[in-house]
């Protein structure tokens, strides 16, 4: 038994010195873990995939105060980028002879060098080092324009309702010209790339070609040379030339000809109208014996035709409304018909708004247009009073208008001005009201350039 024990102990010593190899790798694997957990355990758990959040953004109620903080707060964030357009201008107007002549003269040599982008640099640099300094208490102003305090007024407390209505008018007018001239300058970069106008886009696609060929040709040193020079003679002679001279800028400036020349989507509009205006005026007019002998052809009434019914011997039709006789119903002359497009009238609802009640306001009815007139029959049975009719001279404003989406037609409808209503009347819930809209407007440029070309 005594030598059967210290066998048994050497037996058992290898196995505790295993299980401690064993005890000692697994604190080393748990220590290299949890250091790796913790020196990029951060950076694994920026790849885990998780839902994206949809925030809301809360919208501030309208405050008086809050629209004067807003409109202070525009002004100063604005500030630096207008004096640095302004220092700019001044540059480029010579304002002080000096300083444009040096700007000048080390800009040309910067560029002539090749050192353009290392002054840029620099001087990016040299406005960051003065910031610096002024954030740090130093008093350090350089302008070429002098700067002009403008008084602050101290923020009111209490406004009256008048005075927050005209604060808001303000703010709104503000927002108008703003908004009206940015998108000047957004239609017209469109209009110049969409080929609106050819013969100013077509300039464009010859200087990119110009653009690219030497690109592919010239070293980029070279181009670079010969951008940069043109910029500076540009900037500092040519303007300053074309600003004092405006009869020679009009003539020879090519960007700002073309800038000024290219049309926005209102000005489009307009000369859209104005083309359909002078082609309608020279469709027609026609030679004053044609026209005296188209309007005796059309005042004869057959005597074929029964009572109630008149006869037109172009078409060999005859007009009649609901109630008989179309010249009766509306209290016209026997020339006054429906022209060839609207026979049969166009289903609509004239809404007078000047009207309070709403028998009056909305009435069911035809419309017709003929040579001269504008007539509404209504639906409803009664006197001819609820008919309408109305002078296509007579008529200082047409547009299309709409009214309610759920009414028939979209909601589609025509908006009439006339000088004894102060409102529009409106001619709605119309299923064909762009065909309506074209011949009465056609019909209506027709009657005032006739009437404008007699009274001339």
């Amino acid at each position: 038994r005594t030598e059967e024990v210290p066998a048994a102990q050497q037996t058992a010593k290898p196995q505790t010195q295993a299980n401690g190899t064993d005890k000692r790798s697994h604190t080393v694997c748990s220590r290299l873990q949890k250091w790796f957990c913790d020196k990029f355990g951060e950076y694994v758990e920026d790849f885990r995939f998780q839902p994206e959040e949809n925030t809301v953004e809360t919208e501030e109620p309208l405050s008086a105060r809050r629209l004067t903080e807003n409109m202070r707060r525009l002004k100063r964030g604005a500030k630096p980028v207008t004096n640095f357009v302004k220092n700019l201008s001044a540059l480029s107007d010579w304002y002080s002879i000096y300083t444009s002549a040096i700007a000048f003269i080390i800009y040309m040599n910067a560029v002539w060098h090749g050192w353009a982008i290392p002054m840029f640099l620099f001087l990016a640099i040299l406005r960051l080092s003065l910031n610096y300094l002024i954030a740090r208490g130093w008093r350090i102003q350089w302008s070429i324009v002098p700067e002009v305090s403008e008084p602050m007024e101290p923020p009111k407390e209490d406004l009256t309702v008048s005075e927050k209505f005209q604060l808001v008018l303000d703010v709104a007018q503000k927002a108008q010209n703003l908004f009206g001239k940015m998108a000047d300058i957004l239609e017209k970069i469109k209009n110049l790339f969409m080929w609106v106008q050819p013969e100013i886009t077509q300039k464009l696609y010859i200087a990119l070609w110009a653009a690219f060929i030497a690109s592919c040709f010239l070293p980029y040193r070279i181009i670079g040379l010969g951008m940069g020079l043109y910029a500076g003679i540009k900037f500092f002679l040519i303007d300053f030339i074309f600003k004092r001279c405006p009869r020679l800028r009009a003539k020879y400036d090519t960007p700002y000809i073309i800038w000024t020349s290219l049309p926005t989507d209102p000005q489009l509009k307009e000369r859209s109208n104005a083309t359909v205006s002078r082609r309608a005026s020279y469709c027609y007019s026609y030679p004053k014996s044609w026209m005296l002998q188209t309007a005796a052809s059309r005042s004869y009434v057959g005597s074929s035709a029964p009572a109630g019914i008149s006869k037109d011997e172009d078409t060999s039709r005859f007009h009649t409304t609901k109630r008989g006789n179309f010249h009766e119903v509306f209290n016209l002359s026997e020339s006054e018909r429906p022209l060839a497009v609207c026979e049969n009238g166009w289903r609509c609802c004239l809404i007078n708004r000047d009207r309070k009640m709403p028998t009056d306001y909305i009435r069911n009815g035809v419309l017709y247009v003929t040579e001269n007139y504008l007539c509404f029959e209504s639906s409803k049975s009664g006197s001819s009073k609820r008919n309408k009719v109305i002078k296509l001279t007579d008529i200082t404003d047409i547009q299309k208008y709409k009214v309610l989406s759920v009414l028939p037609g979209s909601g589609m409808g025509i908006a009439v001005s006339t000088p004894s209503t102060q409102k529009p009347l409106v001619f709605g819930a119309m299923v064909h009201r762009d065909e309506a809209f074209e011949t009465i407007f056609n019909q209506y440029v027709k009657i005032t350039s006739a009437s404008s070309s007699s009274e001339s």
